[in-house]
């Protein structure tokens, strides 16, 4: 499912303009220019694979680099096919709190929700 008001590209990952507001305010809350929205995923969890979302100043070799309305986000080249199509949300609901991640290529999660394969 896609969000309306946002371009889907599935060659890429994908920020809401909720999700890129909320990141926006968390960096003014750091404080800092040179960070940027790194999204990866990982090996680990009940299912296999885990998303990792945090703020870098790294640039690494082969980085994917993103900008939706002012905010940059970053994908690694070994996580880029796993999130190829992903859509970055942020949700603060009674149900849900926090980023979210709708991603086309998960086969499925565990109970949890926490990974994915």
């Amino acid at each position: 499912m896609t969000t309306p008001d946002i371009k889907t590209d599935a060659t890429g990952i994908n920020l809401t303009p909720i999700a890129a507001g909320k990141v926006k305010a968390l960096l003014e809350q750091e404080g800092r220019d040179d960070l940027r929205l790194r999204v990866a995923v990982q090996p680990g969890g009940c299912s296999g694979l885990r998303y990792q979302l945090f703020f870098d100043e790294r640039e690494l070799d082969g980085d994917i680099v993103k900008e939706f309305d002012g905010v940059e986000v970053v994908v690694d080249r070994m996580s880029a096919p796993y999130l190829a199509g992903a859509t970055v949300d942020f949700a603060d609901r009674i149900d849900a709190q926090g980023f979210t991640i709708d991603n086309p290529n998960a086969g499925g999660s565990c109970a949890c929700g926490d990974s994915f394969h």
